[in-house]
């Protein structure tokens, strides 16, 4: 998927994955990862997810990572807003950094980061990692290619990871339908992977049942 595509999509606002409020299961289930206060949660291809702004204030380091700097100038906004924390933007290299106490925004190619670049950023390594839209954001053949740099920045730390699954014959993403053979497929020879919850989304979903899907489901797991 090109990067323009992406862009484009936040140039004209096109952003019905955006949720303008806290996920709930990030809500329920991230307690039970018992992260300690202090340590880097890494956020993968965050757009401008008011859940960046919650796990500061329950006392994390948060990076986000993210191709739009649209969705990052608004977030680190609503940051400054909510929070009080300014963040400064520069610019570095071929991505766009926004940093501030206890958070950094990376604008940029998340494939062109490197574990030591968040090491060198933060004096922190990855302790856990919260994937709400990211690898349902991205088309099959580039979702091995996440997987396996996702790990190259974090290792086997815990990671809470929400998917949606659904006939992809039916419909094309984004957000792209993940099976649960598949979040298998990727993590399961490395580390523990549990299913916290399965629901059926699609009585919550009528834009979804319009597209001609009879079936919409939301996973959650735990993984590591």
């Amino acid at each position: 998927m090109e990067h323009s595509f992406w862009h484009d999509k936040w140039e004209r606002m096109e952003i019905g994955f955006h949720l303008d409020e806290v996920n709930k299961m990030l809500l329920k289930y991230w307690p039970a990862a018992e992260i300690a206060k202090g340590q880097l949660v890494l956020v993968p291809l965050c757009g401008k997810s008011l859940d960046i702004i919650w796990l500061m204030n329950q006392g994390y380091y948060v990076v986000g990572i993210e191709l739009s700097e649209v969705a990052l100038d608004q977030l680190s906004e609503d940051i400054r807003e909510q929070t009080g924390t300014e963040l400064t933007k520069t610019r570095d290299g071929d991505r766009i950094l926004y940093q501030g106490d206890g958070v950094l925004l990376i604008a940029g190619d998340f494939f062109a980061v490197s574990a030591a670049d968040l090491q060198a950023l933060t004096g922190h390594s990855v302790a856990a990692v919260y994937d709400r839209a990211a690898i349902v954001a991205l088309p099959a053949e580039m979702r091995q290619q996440y997987t396996r740099h996702l790990r190259q920045l974090s290792g086997d730390c815990v990671q809470l990871l929400i998917t949606l699954d659904y006939d992809q014959q039916k419909r094309s993403g984004p957000p792209f339908a993940v099976t649960d053979q598949e979040v298998m497929d990727h993590y399961a020879a490395h580390c523990p992977v549990t299913v916290l919850e399965s629901r059926e989304l699609i009585d919550q979903e009528p834009r979804f049942r319009e597209q001609g899907l009879d079936s919409f489901i939301q996973r959650v797991y735990r993984i590591g």
